[in-house]
């Protein structure tokens, strides 16, 4: 058994993935604490000393533990990793989960870890060549305890649905799709010219499963400022996983790391223009019974692949191999 001591933000929304990383690991059988990147420091810990450091030290201290998960972690410094690792040896990694336009807040620190491992071929590359140890591909996945179908009704039903937050790139595709029966959900909607689409902005996790859950197609379109069609980025994004673990036909933008998980027109519908993705999007809602196909197709693919638990063993795999030839 291992002691793993997971530092990451959490909450209900945009970091809710590191409560279900943690549980993975719990099911393999490690003893797991977590540190809260996010919590604000009570008045006792202020007086003893409540600079994230300092605390994250003392939880060390408590913790003792083999494996020091960090993910993301843009708040720590290559120094503060440095010191904190002289006074508490274990295996330091550190999970990149951001794409190369989210690389550069967490780049700096990298050195300073025993291990990296990245969501995206793409992050690997870019890492490759600045590291002096390997950079390992761990791509992101779903819980489908979680992520699972459901029956939604009244305003989480719609015939073609997104949820994410509101981009240029998003809101240019998505008004291509509004005579479909369009619904949105997420942060900046109401800001756009699409704002009579959106039906809420809170992206707690129940909320974004009944949205998708409620729609008969899906539509993924990654958070990018390249022009179309977005090809240059290969990492895919979370949406990807957890959307097919929901189990509703998915209608996704094009990336190089795709096809690693899932097969277009059998798992998951792949556009690369802003026409393809309109002819896919009116193709599968006239078409229901093959929509339910790609729909089961997708979730079993997740189920087989692509869980959480098939992350944390492989990255337990990687420490472990790692430990024995040191």
């Amino acid at each position: 058994m291992t002691r793993v001591l997971v530092v990451a933000a959490y909450d209900d929304a945009l970091h809710a993935h590191a409560a279900q990383r943690e549980r993975a690991l719990e099911r393999h059988g490690q003893t797991v604490t977590r540190f809260d990147l996010t919590a604000r420091p009570g008045l006792l810990t202020r007086l003893r000393g409540g600079d994230l450091v300092s605390r994250l030290d003392r939880e060390l201290e408590v913790a003792a533990p083999d494996v020091v998960l960090v993910i993301r972690g843009e708040a720590l410094s290559a120094q503060a990793i440095t010191t904190l690792r002289r006074d508490h040896p274990g295996t330091w990694v550190n999970w990149v989960p951001d794409d190369l336009h989210g690389l550069a807040i967490v780049q700096h620190a990298l050195p300073a870890y025993d291990m990296v491992f990245a969501a995206g071929t793409d992050v690997v590359d870019a890492l490759a060549g600045q590291l002096d140890r390997p950079v390992h591909y761990l791509p992101l996945a779903a819980d489908p305890s979680v992520y699972k179908p459901m029956r939604s009704r009244d305003q989480y039903r719609a015939n073609v649905v997104f949820a994410g937050t509101a981009t240029p790139r998003r809101e240019r595709l998505l008004g291509e799709l509004v005579e479909f029966g369009l619904a949105l959900w997420g942060p900046g909607w109401r800001r756009t010219s699409l704002r009579d689409y959106c039906r809420g902005e809170q992206l707690d996790t129940e909320n974004f499963v009944r949205a998708y859950a409620g729609a008969s197609v899906a539509v993924n379109i990654h958070r990018s400022a390249d022009a179309e069609p977005a090809v240059i980025e290969r990492g895919v994004n979370q949406r990807l996983f957890e959307v097919a673990a929901i189990g509703v036909a998915q209608v996704v933008d094009h990336r190089g790391d795709l096809e690693r998980h899932f097969t277009d027109r059998k798992e998951v519908l792949v556009y690369r223009s802003v026409e393809e993705m309109r002819a896919l999007v009116e193709a599968t809602l006239q078409d229901p019974a093959a929509a339910e196909t790609v729909a089961h197709a997708g979730r079993e693919r997740v189920l087989r692949e692509h869980t959480y638990m098939h992350r944390l063993k492989r990255l337990l795999d990687v420490v472990r191999e790692a430990g024995r030839r040191a």
